[in-house]
């Protein structure tokens, strides 16, 4: 389904930013899983583009998400309308509420809720939805989102996929922010669901692997549907701007592998900034966080200037899919 946004939020964006990042970096081909892959799976390790991957200490994910939402809210005071958890690959607790461990960690009384089921997308939605809900109600005036990234279970090469990284962020959403989201569409598609699965009933954490249906079907029928869906969100959401692809000042994505790049380059025709390489080559992949991460590093870097347009591309392999664009 198609998302686009409404001229009743004009003037809503991004009102501050916290990334949290481990000091801790660890190579690759020195991860203990990387011994023993099947030599097609170390083959891809090496060429993902992923050099070293970020490393926290065995920290839950509500933790992290709460820490950056603490170091955010410092820097900023004032208490948020609502606390929005982009979920993490697998919650702390089963029956529990993460949002609520994360939301009691972060001392808020905030209304709290999870945005689930979406993957990397998660940030890109959780952002449209927030400027949606400060839409819908006047007397809001600030809504918080916030996620953390670790592997599932013990193992961070994800093949056919990429190699995870740790790290956590925080971000509000505002009345009179910036950038500005301009415009944002996204798409999902159910007969994805069960491309990746992890069976965690049957063993413990530390034994949890996971499994890929296909990896054909990930590289070439999810890859055409991401190819297809993207090139026609872009257009469309540059139609509601009312802007073309010349108008837009840098393009980021998600940071997946190294050859992703260049294949949404070639597709889109504009080029994808190299804050994304960089972060990928260091970092590895941080989930949901990393469009978040790539857009903060891009305008604290005084490239761009007030009034350019930064188009966010975003997508994971559950299937969803969206473009967002922001006015400095």
């Amino acid at each position: 389904m198609s998302a686009p946004t409404g001229a009743g939020g004009a003037g809503i964006g991004i009102g501050a930013i916290r990334c949290v990042l481990p000091d801790d970096r660890a190579k690759v081909v020195d991860l203990p899983e990387f011994a023993s892959l099947a030599h097609e799976e170390a083959e891809f390790a090496r060429a993902a583009g992923v050099e070293t991957v970020a490393v926290f200490d065995e920290e839950p994910t509500t933790d992290l998400a709460a820490r950056a939402c603490r170091e955010l809210l410092a820097a900023n005071p004032g208490q948020p309308d609502v606390l929005m958890l982009v979920s993490p690959r697998s919650p702390e607790v089963l029956l529990g509420s993460d949002v609520g461990a994360v939301a009691h960690g972060s001392g808020l009384a905030s209304f709290s809720f999870t945005v689930d089921g979406l993957g990397c997308t998660g940030s890109s939605a959780a952002w449209a939805l927030a400027r949606d809900l400060l839409v819908a109600d006047p007397s809001r005036e600030s809504v918080l989102i916030a996620h953390a990234s670790r592997p599932t279970g013990a193992d961070r090469i994800r093949y056919p996929v990429t190699v995870i990284g740790d790290g956590a962020y925080a971000m509000t959403m505002v009345r009179g922010g910036r950038p500005v989201l301009r415009a944002h569409r996204m798409e999902t598609d159910g007969s994805f669901h069960d491309l990746f699965r992890v069976d965690y009933k049957q063993a413990p954490w530390y034994e949890w692997r996971e499994e890929c249906q296909s990896a054909d079907r990930y590289r070439f029928d999810l890859a055409m549907h991401s190819q297809k869906r993207l090139d026609r969100l872009v257009d469309q959401v540059l139609a509601d701007a009312g802007v073309t692809k010349a108008d837009v000042g840098a393009t980021l994505m998600q940071n997946v592998t190294a050859s992703a790049y260049d294949f949404y380059t070639t597709l889109l025709g504009v080029p994808i900034h190299p804050v994304c390489g960089q972060h990928l080559r260091e970092l590895g992949h941080l989930g949901a966080m990393d469009v978040v991460l790539n857009l903060d590093r891009l305008l604290a870097s005084g490239e761009l200037g007030r009034g350019d347009l930064v188009l966010v591309l975003n997508n994971s392999p559950v299937a969803a899919w969206a473009v967002t664009l922001w006015e400095v």
